[in-house]
C-alpha cells in the first residue's frame, strides 16, 4: 500500500471514530486547512516533475475527496443524532389548553368601510354596490354630465378600447360610485336610503390621490326631501365617525352636475403636533375650515334619467373619500402608503379582526 493510501486509510477511520461534531471540526482543519496534511499534499504539486504529478496527482485529489466525503458523512450523521437525543427528550402536553393570539390586522380601509355601514345602518340606511367596470352611460351620461365635462377627458378617466358604436357602448373603470345611486333607483322603486361605498379609479397620483381609491356615496329618494335632512344626516354621521359632539358644518354652494343646489361642505378643526383635529367652529381662534365632501339636492334630470317623476320624488346624496376619512381620523399623512402592502405599516395602523365596529361600543375601539 502506498503512503497516501495508507495515509487516507489512517484519516477515514479516524473521522468514523469521532463522536462530537467539535472533534469532527478539528479533524477536517487537521486535513484540510490552509496547514492541513492533505493541503500540504496539494500544494506539493507545483514542484514535481510532469511525470510525478500525472502519477501522484490522480491519487492525492483521489484522497482529498474521499477525506471531504467521509467528514461530511460523518457530521450529518452526528447531527441526525444530537437531533434524535432533543426530540426524545422533548415532550408537549397535548392537553394544555391553546391560547394562541390572532395573527394579522384588519386594514384601516376596510375598518373605516365598517364604521361607516355601522353608523349609516343605524340611520336606515341600506349598503348597496355595483359593477368597478361601467358603460359611458351609467357613469357619466344618466348623471347629466355633458359631453364636453373635463371628466371625461382621457386623462382623467381610464377607458377601454371601444368594442362598438355609440358612446353608450364605452366601457370604463367607473369614477366615482354614482353609477350604483343610478343602477339603484332603475331598479328599486323609491323610498331609498342606500350607501355606495367601493373602489373608483381616476388618473392621478400624489400624495393625497392614487389612482385608485375607495369612495363611499349616499342617497335618499322619498318625498318631501329638502337640504336640511341632508345636512342633519351629514352632521349625525360625521358626529358618530369622529365620535365628538363638537362638529360644525359649513355649506358653501357649489357645482356638480347631478346635483342642484350643490354644496361643499366644509367642517372646523384645529392643529395640534402637526395633526388635524377635526372640531370646533372654523372661525373661532386657532380653528379653521377644510373641506370634506360634496353634496346637494339630486338634479332633476337625473331623477328623470332614472324613470321616476321628479314632481313626485326628491332627494339628496353625497360622496367623500374613505382613503381621506380615515386619514383624517387615525393620523395618516400620506395616500400612497395605504396600497404599499408594508407590514410594519400594517401592524402601526391596523386594527384586531375581532375588534368590530360598534355604536354602543365606539366604533373606533
Amino acid at each position: 500500500m502506498s503512503d497516501i493510501a495508507a495515509m487516507q486509510a489512517g484519516l477515514v477511520e479516524e473521522i468514523a471514530a469521532t463522536e462530537n461534531l467539535e472533534a469532527i471540526e478539528a479533524l477536517r482543519v487537521a486535513a484540510l486547512g490552509k496547514a492541513g496534511s492533505v493541503t500540504a499534499l496539494l500544494k506539493s504539486l507545483g514542484g514535481m516533475t510532469p511525470d510525478e504529478r500525472q502519477a501522484q496527482g490522480p491519487l492525492i485529489h483521489g484522497l482529498r475527496e474521499a477525506v471531504t466525503a467521509a467528514i461530511a458523512a460523518r457530521k450529518a450523521a452526528l447531527e441526525s443524532a444530537a437531533l434524535d437525543a432533543k426530540l426524545a427528550g422533548a415532550t408537549l402536553d397535548m392537553t394544555l389548553p391553546a391560547d394562541a393570539a390572532p395573527k394579522g390586522s384588519v386594514h384601516p380601509v376596510s375598518q373605516v368601510m365598517d364604521e361607516l355601514a355601522e353608523i349609516f345602518a343605524d340611520m336606515g340606511f341600506a349598503v348597496a354596490t355595483g359593477p368597478e367596470i361601467e358603460d359611458d352611460w351609467h357613469n357619466f351620461t344618466a348623471l347629466n354630465i355633458p359631453e364636453t365635462h373635463p371628466a371625461r377627458a382621457m386623462h382623467d378617466t381610464f377607458y377601454f378600447p371601444e368594442v362598438g358604436e355609440g358612446a353608450a357602448q364605452r366601457m370604463l373603470l367607473r369614477t366615482h360610485t354614482s353609477p350604483v345611486q343610478i343602477r339603484t333607483m332603475m331598479e328599486k322603486a323609491p323610498p331609498i336610503r342606500i350607501i355606495a361605498p367601493g373602489r373608483v379609479y381616476r388618473s392621478d397620483s400624489d400624495a393625497t390621490h392614487t389612482p385608485m381609491f375607495h369612495q363611499v356615496e349616499g342617497l335618499v329618494i322619498d318625498r318631501g326631501i329638502h337640504m336640511g335632512h341632508l345636512k342633519y344626516t351629514l352632521e349625525t354621521f360625521l358626529k358618530a365617525y369622529f365620535e365628538t359632539d363638537d362638529i360644525v358644518l359649513r355649506l358653501r354652494p357649489s357645482y356638480f352636475p347631478f346635483t342642484e343646489p350643490s354644496a361643499e361642505v366644509d367642517v372646523g378643526y384645529a392643529q395640534e403636533k402637526g395633526r388635524r383635529i377635526v372640531g370646533g367652529n372654523g372661525d373661532d381662534d386657532g380653528h379653521a375650515w377644510m373641506e370634506l365632501l360634496g353634496s346637494g339636492m339630486v338634479n332633476r334630470r337625473v331623477i328623470a334619467n332614472c324613470g321616476l317623476d321628479p314632481d313626485e320624488w326628491q332627494g339628496f346624496a353625497f360622496g367623500v373619500g374613505v382613503d381621506r376619512l380615515a386619514m383624517l381620523k387615525y393620523g395618516m399623512d400620506d395616500l400612497r402608503a395605504f396600497f404599499d402592502g408594508d407590514l410594519r405599516w400594517l401592524a402601526h395602523y391596523g386594527f384586531g379582526a375581532l375588534n368590530v365596529p360598534t355604536l354602543s361600543g365606539g366604533i373606533s375601539a
